[in-house]
């Protein structure tokens, strides 16, 4: 199931702005490589949240090869630290070059390893945590992730309407675990929720103050 009619999502993405023409590049080694990337209209909405909460530190809990990561730093300022977190040794060292090439590279901290026990190393705080790693894994991620965020911050999390399977009346392993985490955040009592259905669905929570 596309949640957007893909007529509307080629439009809203032939109207935005790339703030480099590596965002480009990355699109079209993902669509060559059928590489899952969060695209350009959910990449723009991310460098606005980091314009709106001024974000200096942001923890991204699976980075693939840096397109969401570099929309992040394209909004932070120039002493802003986005960490990216990759088991990947390819994928990580194509995320050094790419942000090489945006010039960049002064916000990048890359690490390599598991996503979750990289965080569960930081004590925070930090304005925005963004999780796009294994589904069943999301649970465990959103329970790692809301301490070490500070209050006003904001914690993303990708792909929570996974294709419309979360509509199936018998979901499957990795769905259901979607479902549960879903659950989760919405009944977060510090948390506002929101879940917007752009691509294959963006949760945003805003820990309150």
């Amino acid at each position: 199931m596309n949640i957007l009619h893909p007529d509307i999502e080629s439009y809203l993405a032939k109207h935005l702005r790339r703030p480099h023409p590596v965002l480009t590049d990355m699109e079209k080694r993902a669509e060559r490589l059928r590489f899952p990337i969060i695209g350009p209209v959910v990449g723009n909405l991310l460098r606005q949240y980091v314009a709106l909460l001024r974000a200096r530190r942001i923890f991204e809990m699976g980075s693939g090869y840096g397109y969401s990561a570099l929309w992040f730093a394209f909004g932070m300022p120039a002493d802003g630290t986005v960490i990216c977190t990759e088991r990947s040794s390819e994928n990580l060292q194509l995320l050094q070059d790419f942000f090489a090439k945006a010039g960049q590279q002064g916000k990048l901290d890359a690490r390599q390893g598991d996503a979750i026990e990289i965080l569960l190393n930081e004590t925070g705080p930090f304005d925005i945590i963004l999780m796009d790693i294994d589904k069943h894994e999301y649970v465990r991620g959103f329970e790692a992730a809301w301490p070490r965020l500070r209050p006003g911050g904001l914690f993303i999390a990708d792909n929570v309407l996974w294709k419309g399977q979360v509509l199936d009346q018998q979901p499957d392993a990795r769905t259901r675990a979607i479902l549960e985490f879903t659950q989760m955040v919405l009944k977060q009592k510090n948390a506002l929720t929101s879940i917007i259905p752009i691509r294959d669905g963006v949760l945003v929570a805003l820990k309150k103050e």
